[in-house]
């Protein structure tokens, strides 16, 4: 059996990984648009939607960054969707007021969802200690910070880390900094960094996932960090146990991270299709799958028979002797091992062979 952990959440223990039901993040982020509210809007959406999970990002612009307008201080890039704005100004559009957090944990945990955050630097880490939550979120842009994970895995609680566009090596390093600190239940995201409505299907690389189960010895999953709601249950059928997904208010309003967020309806859409996809794997087993297959195993394949009246004594010829349908003689395999003996009965055409009919 493959990797999993235990969480208890809201709605009982729940099993992550393994042969359980695919693990639903919604990730509020900055969809927020500075209003509580919404935030709790979209927080018992998520829950009505079917999600498993909503989750938020601790930060303020002063931890992440200074108030400066150089060189690598300003978005570029013409696919960018915050081109031209100021780190500083980004964040401050798009923090999360801490003293709402108490407050969203609550909210959650009164719609049965699981609620934590992603953390990125120390401070944030203490904040959520204080608020005893379950679980911490890596982003794949700390992935490096060395300093940060080391004090995530001394809470010795899960932790659930993307790993974008970090190298093969950037990834182990994050990857064994935690386990060597003592983390044991990980969850490492494959997922896009691009941030757009419209993927570029040819860069996803979804075979990432397998490869990091395989390669990582963890829990995979991936972060959906694109609009639309279509590669999530392909990412399932690649073998993610984990889904994370922005989601916004209805009705689209404009928010630092609409451009690759979906609405509450659309997350149900796509939930569904995850659920829909895990059917489709179903479980390793070979034979009839239902009724309806082993009634057609039973007629429809082939099996022999006597096709021609037979005395008792008589040779079985490849005339007397075929291999047609239905599937109620004896198998094929056995049609060799029958011609050239003899009956041991009268025989009428249309009897399926069996292996008492044959001389010994």
């Amino acid at each position: 059996m493959s990797k999993s952990f235990k969480l208890q959440t809201p709605r009982g223990e729940r099993e992550i990984g393994g042969d359980a039901p695919t693990f639903v993040i919604a990730e509020v982020s900055a969809n927020h648009n500075q209003n509580l509210e919404k935030a709790i809007e979209i927080v018992h959406a998520a829950a009505g939607a079917g999600a498993d999970a909503v989750k938020f990002q601790t930060y303020t612009p002063d931890t992440l960054t200074i108030d400066c307008d150089k060189n690598g201080f300003v978005m570029e890039g013409d696919e960018n969707p915050w081109k031209g704005a100021k780190l500083y100004d980004l964040y401050k559009t798009a923090y999360t007021p801490w003293e709402w957090l108490p407050q969203l944990k609550e909210e959650a945990e009164k719609v049965g969802l699981f609620f934590f955050s992603t953390v990125y630097d120390i401070t944030a880490v203490d904040y959520m200690e204080n608020m005893n939550v379950g679980m911490y979120k890596i982003a794949s842009y700390e992935v490096s910070h060395i300093p940060l994970l080391r004090r995530v895995a001394k809470t010795g609680k899960p932790v659930i880390m993307s790993i974008g566009f970090a190298t093969e090596e950037e990834a182990k390093l994050g990857i064994d900094t935690l386990k060597e600190n003592g983390i044991k239940d990980l969850v490492i995201l494959h997922c896009s960094t691009t941030y757009t409505h419209e993927p570029d299907f040819t860069t996803l690389n979804l075979k990432n996932i397998a490869d990091i189960k395989s390669k990582f010895d963890v829990i995979p999953g991936f972060s959906e960090n694109i609009g639309g709601t279509r590669t999530a249950a392909m990412a399932v059928l690649a073998g993610a146990k984990v889904i994370e997904k922005h989601v916004m208010p209805e009705g689209k309003e404009k928010t630092p991270d609409s451009d690759f967020s979906v609405t509450p309806s659309e997350l149900k859409v796509m939930i569904e299709g995850i659920r829909e996809a895990e059917k489709v794997l179903g479980k390793i087993h070979y034979g009839p799958a239902n009724e309806k297959e082993a009634y057609n195993a039973k007629h429809l394949r082939q099996s022999l028979f006597v096709v021609e009246d037979m005395k008792k004594g008589e040779e079985f010829t490849e005339k007397n002797l075929r291999s047609i349908r239905p599937g109620i003689g004896v198998a094929p395999k056995y049609l060799d091992e029958i011609l050239g003996k003899k009956s041991t009965q009268d025989i009428e055409r249309g009897t399926p062979m069996n292996l008492d009919l044959v001389e010994k």
